[in-house]
């Protein structure tokens, strides 16, 4: 997707910068815009980054595999469920954005926008070199998008070095947000330069923990320091979203996918994770298992917690499809395929930002020691909720989130363990940050967490898990595209030789991971 959108947007560029001829000129469109604006640009790649790869109904299940929130339940395994695809491959397609960016900022010199332009160009840089970085390892990045400069087999940076640039650039972004003012051409923020400033600090809080097992005392440091300068989310109206739409090919990728709906049931991770907390969202999220309405299921209600059943993920294929042909599971909830709309895409939320300073707190990476750490995990719970509560949902079997409901939602399994060890309290924490990712369109961003925490714990079976070179693991990694074996052979081997024993394997360690 993101190369097509490179493909468009140059033609959309060659033509309106062509030169025009007399009769052109008494042709034009005055209602079409006649040049390339930097704003037209900032659409296209935002669009290109946050909108959803392939939006269909099956891809979009495959997608939310990952963090074992669902499973599919057509008798067909599926290596995603482990992290791993048929076409285990990552690329570095995301970077050809980076061209559009620069024409983006030449475009904006002399526009009272320019800085937040150019604080755009650099934290959309940050993020394609993090999530890309995350799941690979070493990846080309101070060499990145300097194809026209005559670099065209740019150097792997070691992960440590792309973490530090990702980190420097964040901050240097949201300094120029700082300076700028609000700019066209942002579907996300609306071009709001003090929202895209909260985010670049908010994301390097994300960074800095990413690297936990290696981070410094100087970075730690400079974690206190962003949350104690408080320019951060402050709320939902701070999250970065992509709301869909009711344009051609801009709707949910979920809707109309009532067919795809009778192979996708919930998790037993999920649901049990949510009736522990005693956590609404159950209803929003699930259906009922049809078994447990019936006379010989017990005849439970809709509203009925005790109606709602998850599949252990780690069960053979074909005995998940049988049992949920028998209505023993619960699938996704039938509101997932009707609107077509539907819940937008949380990319990141106030919610994993207070998740992120709750943990750290709980590491002594901030001062406060676990009371603090509560009023974080609680104000992150709270605004998830809130944020549901405020989507246009009535299908939630009669169980609504209500304020009364958030007021009381402190008790129990989801009262913050204060009594109990920090292990416990982490557990909470990372628990509910994990929940924040149910069926959405960026689920892989976060795998990496549980991968660093070692929860929650994923269900696995060597009988039936799909690691085709440890049945005993998860994957930890993806693999480099096969492409750069052919085009940039010389570095993509030293990266291979010096970071997996010459591998390019999906069990190898990233530097993130080693101890």
């Amino acid at each position: 997707m993101n190369r097509l959108t490179y493909i468009l947007l140059t033609m959309v560029m060659l033509t309106a910068l062509s030169s025009c001829s007399k009769f052109d000129s008494f042709n034009t469109n005055p209602d079409a815009p006649s040049t390339v604006t930097p704003g037209m640009l900032a659409t296209g790649v935002l669009r290109g980054a946050f909108r959803f790869w392939n939006p269909n109904p099956a891809d979009f299940t495959t997608l939310n595999l990952w963090l074992h929130h669902i499973a599919n339940a057509d008798g067909t395994p599926n290596p995603s469920q482990y992290f791993y695809s048929y076409g285990p491959s990552v690329g570095f397609g995301a970077f050809q954005n980076l061209t559009n960016l620069k024409r983006m900022v030449e475009l904006a010199k002399g526009n009272p926008g320019e800085p937040s332009y150019q604080g755009l160009a650099l934290f959309m840089k940050a993020y394609y070199g993090f999530t890309t970085s995350v799941v690979l390892g070493d990846i080309p990045y101070s060499e990145a998008g300097k194809a026209e400069e005559g670099i065209t087999k740019p150097k792997y940076d070691k992960q440590a070095d792309v973490f530090a640039a990702v980190l420097a650039d964040l901050q240097a972004a949201e300094a120029l947000f700082a300076a700028g003012k609000n700019f066209d051409g942002d579907m996300i923020h609306n071009g709001e330069a003090l929202k895209w400033r909260k985010l670049c600090n908010a994301l390097q809080l994300k960074v800095l923990q990413t690297m936990s097992k290696k981070i410094t005392t100087a970075q730690k440091s400079r974690f206190a320091e962003i949350v104690a300068a408080g320019n951060l989310m402050t709320g939902n109206t701070d999250n970065f979203k992509l709301t869909y739409t009711t344009g051609d090919g801009a709707g949910h990728p979920f809707w109309s996918g009532e067919t795809r709906r009778n192979y996708v049931v919930v998790s037993e991770l999920t649901i049990n994770s949510l009736k522990m907390f005693n956590d609404r969202r159950l209803f929003y999220f699930a259906d009922p298992a049809p078994y447990l309405m019936t006379a010989a299921g017990g005849s439970k209600a809709e509203n009925d917690p005790a109606a709602y059943q998850g599949v252990l993920t780690s069960l053979n294929a074909g005995t998940i499809a049988i049992n949920t042909q028998a209505g023993k599971y619960s699938y996704v909830n039938l509101r997932y395929t009707k609107d077509k709309i539907g819940d937008p895409m949380l990319i990141f939320s106030y919610s994993e930002q207070c998740f992120i300073i709750a943990e750290a707190i709980e590491e002594g990476w901030v001062p406060g020691g676990a009371a603090a750490a509560k009023t974080y995990y609680e104000n992150g719970v709270k605004e998830i909720l809130k944020y549901y509560m405020g989507l246009p949902i009535t299908a939630n079997h009669g169980m609504p989130i209500t304020q009364s409901y958030i007021d009381n939602y402190f008790t129990g399994a989801a009262a913050y363990q204060l009594a109990g060890t920090k292990t416990d309290r982490l557990r909470q924490i990372w628990t509910q940050r994990w929940l924040l990712d149910f069926f959405q369109g960026n689920s892989f961003n976060n795998y990496p967490q549980i991968l660093r925490t070692g929860y929650p714990v994923l269900p696995l079976d060597p009988a039936t898990n799909m690691n085709p070179d440890d049945k005993t693991l998860y994957p930890k990694r993806w693999k480099y595209d096969v492409g750069e074996q052919v085009t940039n052979p010389v570095n993509y081997k030293q990266a291979i030789d010096s970071q997996y024993g010459g591998y390019d394997g999906i069990n190898g360690i990233p530097w993130y991971l080693q101890p």
